[in-house]
């Protein structure tokens, strides 16, 4: 089963120094029917402008991801962690028993930035901090294999059963992506437009995968991000 999401239904915010597309339920957008997609919570498409940013705030029985689109995201938390990463790059914050952390952008150009949450496997770990800085190189034509499970071979580990990769497929490309019986994968077209299985994808569109694979041609140059989990 394939479902296109179109971008321009999804939830939205504007607070000036923050816009956010927002493709479940959050913050001041509700829809009953759309609070999540297996153990994917929340996925915010976040542009953040210069020398803005959230302040410190708590989490806590949650995985935490951000995928760095451009710019640069300054990452500090009560564990005494203070980076930042870039275009490509991936921070991984497991919130569980409470954690208190802000997010900026200290630079002098906009910030675009995938916030993603994914429920654990259960509650209670220990918080837990980590970033890896991919070569961009690393995805182009290629699916980059970022983050797994604590059993699974990405450098990036977290605490539930899932892997994120990222592609950069230039124009004409194709490649495919497959979902095996039992298993589903949410897709976001992060830039560019490409065609999967017949279906048109413009930027910051998504595509929902239950146990059915699919091939993707890059009508553009295209940035894509999967999600792969269990039904």
């Amino acid at each position: 089963m394939l479902r296109k999401i179109d971008h321009r239904q999804m939830g939205k915010s504007n607070q000036g120094w923050l816009q956010s597309i927002f493709h479940f339920s959050f913050a001041e957008y509700y829809n009953p029917e759309n609070i999540n997609f297996g153990v994917l919570r929340v996925i915010n498409d976040d542009q953040i402008a210069p020398g803005t940013g959230f302040g410190t705030h708590p989490h806590r029985d949650m995985e935490i991801i951000s995928y760095v689109v451009d710019g640069a995201l300054t990452h500090a938390d009560s564990m005494g962690n203070q980076r930042t990463i870039e275009r490509g790059h991936v921070q991984y914050m497991s919130a569980g028993t409470g954690v208190l952390h802000s997010e900026y952008n200290r630079k002098n150009d906009p910030l675009r930035m995938l916030q993603i949450w994914i429920f654990p496997d259960k509650q209670g770990y220990t918080p837990n901090y980590g970033d890896f800085l991919f070569d961009w190189e690393e995805r182009k034509n290629k699916w980059l294999h970022m983050v797994s499970s604590k059993e699974g071979n990405a450098p990036v580990k977290v605490n539930q059963d899932v892997n994120f990769y990222s592609l950069e497929l230039e124009k004409g490309n194709e490649i495919d992506f497959q979902v095996s019986s039992g298993r589903q994968a949410y897709l976001v077209q992060i830039e560019g437009n490409s065609t999967i299985n017949g279906l048109s994808l413009e930027a910051r569109d998504a595509l929902e995968m239950v146990e059915e694979g699919v091939e993707i041609k890059a009508d553009e140059t295209s940035h894509f991000l999967v999600i792969e989990m269990s039904v």
